[in-house]
């Protein structure tokens, strides 16, 4: 892994930990108010957070797909089929 890479990398498992960290923490969302349309407070709030792991998932799939870019443009490697423009390799 190359030194210019390794910020991204971070920031890869800096997005994982915020998308696996809060459904751990059950204590602070196991309550009943505040309802929302009737629902209790703990069953949306999971919604909320399958929503918001997959968009913090999604980022840091992006991210790490940059990264790895970087790291082949590093060591020198060409670049995959899916790395080309116009096949959704762009860069960020």
């Amino acid at each position: 892994m190359s030194t210019r890479s390794t910020p991204l990398w971070i920031a890869v498992g800096i997005l994982l930990l915020l998308a696996a960290v809060p459904p751990l923490v059950v204590p602070a969302y196991t309550r009943i108010d505040p309802t929302l349309w009737g629902f209790p407070f703990y069953f949306w709030f999971q919604f909320l957070l399958v929503l918001f792991a997959a968009l913090c998932t999604s980022i840091a799939f992006l991210v790490a797909r940059e990264a790895f870019r970087r790291d082949r443009a590093a060591r020198g490697q060409a670049p995959r089929d899916g790395d080309a423009p116009g096949n959704g390799g762009e860069p960020l």
